[in-house]
């Protein structure tokens, strides 16, 4: 399973992104093996629209509601240990997405997060161990 993190799925998005080319490949290798965390999307559905515009942005909503994506909803529990790792880690202001998408990548037992962001997710241990791709690909 890979869990993806906002930065993942814009550049999985975006054809102009230096990081599309290499996440693409690695989500049409198995598509059903990723995962959206609910905390990313907001962010992603902001970012896609301000940077490539409604059509775009409104591309992804129909694919998230088409089931293009699967959807982790996460538990109470994701919300109590995203606040263990963003009190644990916190020099790196980790902030309530990261540390969702890596509390729902330690309780799914995620292989790996696609994640553009090394700064916060780098220097993270989680139980597992996950991967980052691309770094890590």
């Amino acid at each position: 399973m890979i869990v993806a993190d906002t930065g993942a799925v814009v550049a999985l998005i975006d054809v102009d992104d230096r990081h599309h080319p290499v996440l693409r490949a690695a989500f049409e290798a198995d598509p059903g093996e990723w995962v959206l965390p609910w905390a990313i999307l907001p962010e992603v559905d902001h970012i896609v629209a301000s940077r490539m515009g409604a059509d775009t942005a409104r591309a992804f909503r129909n694919d998230l509601a088409g089931a293009a994506f699967e959807l982790e909803w996460g538990t109470a529990a994701d919300l109590v240990r995203a606040a263990a790792l963003d009190a644990r880690y916190a020099d790196l202001q980790l902030g309530l997405v990261d540390a969702v998408v890596m509390a729902v990548a330690e309780r799914l037992g995620a292989r790996a997060i696609a994640t553009l962001d090394l700064r916060d997710f780098g220097p993270v241990v989680l139980d597992g161990a996950p991967a980052l791709w691309p770094r890590d690909l």
